[in-house]
């Protein structure tokens, strides 16, 4: 790691962001204890994946897939081996997220409709930024307009988070 993690219950200021923190997600793993050094980054951090990652309307299987296939894209094993037991409790299985691995995405992976276009849509956000009409269209016919919102915020904010955990070399 490039920033020295911090240690939980060593800084009695960070007890009540560290509580917070352990009662969203169960645990304060090494990605916490790095943002902990910045108190407001965490704390912004924590709230806006926490939102993302267990607050929205995508469906979970969705919702795992597309942060499955990020992770792969942008070279972050730490955050796809993070959500392999996500993804298994959402029920995908064993070859879809094999599938996550391939680039591009094979024809025949074991995918349904929905969980299709969403991968296509991580692909071209996390490549391209850009996403085309055509694509968009297609996201549209899936997912109502809540949940569009949630499925691009789910890949733009895994899409921090791969790039936090690269550039400063957490899990390796």
């Amino acid at each position: 790691m490039r920033i020295e993690p911090i240690a939980p219950g060593t800084r009695l200021e960070l007890a009540d962001q560290e509580r917070r923190i352990l009662t969203e997600r169960g645990r304060i793993s090494p990605l916490y204890q790095v943002l902990l050094n910045s108190p407001p980054i965490a704390h912004g951090w924590e709230q806006m994946l926490s939102a993302v990652r267990n607050r929205n309307s995508l469906p979970a299987d969705v919702r795992e897939l597309v942060i499955l296939r990020v992770a792969v894209l942008n070279r972050a094993p730490y955050e796809f081996d993070a959500h392999v037991p996500h993804a298994l409790a959402a029920g995908v299985t064993h070859e879809a997220m094999a599938a996550m691995r391939a680039q591009p995405l094979p024809a025949g992976a074991p995918l349904t409709p929905a969980q299709r276009v969403a991968i296509r849509l991580a692909d071209a956000m996390t490549r391209d930024i850009e996403v085309g009409d055509a694509l968009y269209e297609e996201v549209r016919a899936q997912f109502d307009a809540r949940t569009q919102l949630d499925l691009v915020a789910t890949v733009a904010a895994y899409n921090m988070v791969s790039r936090l955990l690269v550039a400063l070399q957490i899990g390796h």
